[in-house]
């Protein structure tokens, strides 16, 4: 039997592991080079309400025509 002060105590691990993990699995995607769609949806949704956002596909595409025509990273 759990007692309610121990579920307590595990659902608070539980959603700092799953938030440590969110955090972690963005930094190496932000290191690789791979936008974060949810971040920029969400950010869209608080600072800019009523205006359509770009679907996925847009977004990546958008983020990779940024990331190789700006001429970084190209060694000639």
């Amino acid at each position: 039997m759990v007692l309610p002060r121990s579920r307590e105590l595990l659902e608070r691990a539980r959603r700092r592991t799953q938030y440590l993990w969110s955090m972690l699995v963005q930094t190496f995607r932000l290191m690789v080079g791979v936008p974060d769609y949810e971040t920029y949806v969400r950010h869209r949704q608080e600072k800019h309400p009523g205006i359509p956002w770009m679907s996925h596909t847009e977004f990546f595409r958008e983020r990779q025509r940024k990331r190789y025509e700006s001429g970084a990273g190209k060694c000639c």
